[in-house]
């Protein structure tokens, strides 16, 4: 498997695939995830593709074999995440006897050719048959060698995998058969981006984005409101007429505490200016600048390097997406 290909390709299918497109997409890759031991990442992304499409999780697992590797995973690993839920609990008994019957079968020429056909499964037996390696390795437990078949797949076909009963725990503890490694979270977190950008958060206003990014910290509580009064005094003492979404922020919280990745922003009587620059935030990494009318809000950050925000608002709005994007 080509890791930037399947990336490139699956983060693609989030951003611009039909919904069916993006559920399969989604379901894949979680199941990649779970296969590779990363099954806290398979987690988080299923977790947030619930919470933003509202679509059922049934939607995740279109054939027996899907929804089987899930069963035989929840088995394995002890317990059922919160996302599946709403999954129909199988008898793994029946499953691990209807898994071994689907490894014994031959692959028909046919297979796939008549797709959603009600005959369909009626012709692809007339075919003629050959065996089916990965499905012989699946039933011999030999990880190594299903591994060096699937891992010249564009999608290795997963979830024949996780659904073996006698590999779901090896597999759960972590055997990662295709090397995936720290990229499992790395993937992960690039679709996790990409399906916000997809369904970006409502963020309302200026007091229901103070109070998500809050929830997203864990909790805490903003600062009382500044009062017109006092924001007029600090745009006195500052020589500047403060941009007015910053004023609306000042008047919902004067200020916010730091987070582990974000400063202290600063309250009115804290303010400072350098010229056209507002110091808004301890440590200095956060400013206001102007250029002649338009306002600007620049981020510092000593490792990714500085970025220009249009409007304080946009600052907040990434703030409370990343924040979304890493729980």
């Amino acid at each position: 498997m080509d890791r930037n290909a399947y990336l490139e390709s699956a983060i693609r299918d989030v951003l611009s695939g039909d919904e069916a497109t993006l559920d399969d997409r989604i379901g894949h890759a979680a199941l990649l995830f779970a296969t590779s031991g990363a099954m806290a990442e398979a987690d988080r992304l299923l977790t947030h593709w619930h919470a933003l499409t509202e679509r059922p999780v049934t939607a995740l697992v279109p054939g027996a074999v899907r929804a089987r590797a899930w069963a035989m995973l929840f088995e394995a690993r002890g317990s059922r995440p919160e996302w599946a839920a709403a999954l129909t609990p199988l008898d793994v008994d029946a499953e691990e006897r209807a898994h071994d019957t689907y490894l014994a079968r031959r692959v028909s020429d046919l297979d796939g050719l008549f797709s959603g056909s009600p005959i369909g499964e009626a012709v692809s037996h007339l075919g003629p048959s050959r065996p089916d390696r990965l499905r012989e390795a699946v039933a011999r437990g030999d990880l190594d060698a299903w591994a060096e078949i699937a891992s010249r797949q564009a999608r290795p076909d997963v979830a024949m995998l996780a659904a073996s009963r006698r590999l779901a725990p090896r597999l759960v503890a972590g055997a990662d058969p295709l090397g995936l490694g720290d990229w499992a979270g790395l993937c992960a977190g690039s679709l996790v981006a990409a399906l916000y950008q997809r369904y970006p958060p409502e963020t309302g206003g200026w007091r229901e984005l103070i109070a998500g990014i809050l929830r997203l910290r864990g909790g805490g509580t903003a600062p009382p409101a500044a009062s017109a009064r006092n924001v007029d005094a600090a745009e006195a003492r500052l020589g500047l007429r403060l941009p007015a979404d910053y004023r609306e922020f000042l008047l919902t919280c004067d200020g916010l505490p730091a987070d582990v990745v974000f400063p202290r922003l600063l309250g009115t009587p804290e303010l400072r200016a350098e010229g056209k620059v507002v110091v808004i935030a301890d440590p200095a990494v956060v400013l206001l600048t102007a250029a002649g009318e338009r306002w600007r809000t620049v981020e510092i950050d000593p490792a990714l390097g500085t970025t220009t925000h249009p409007t304080f608002r946009a600052l907040m709005e990434r703030h409370l997406l990343l924040l979304a994007q890493s729980a």
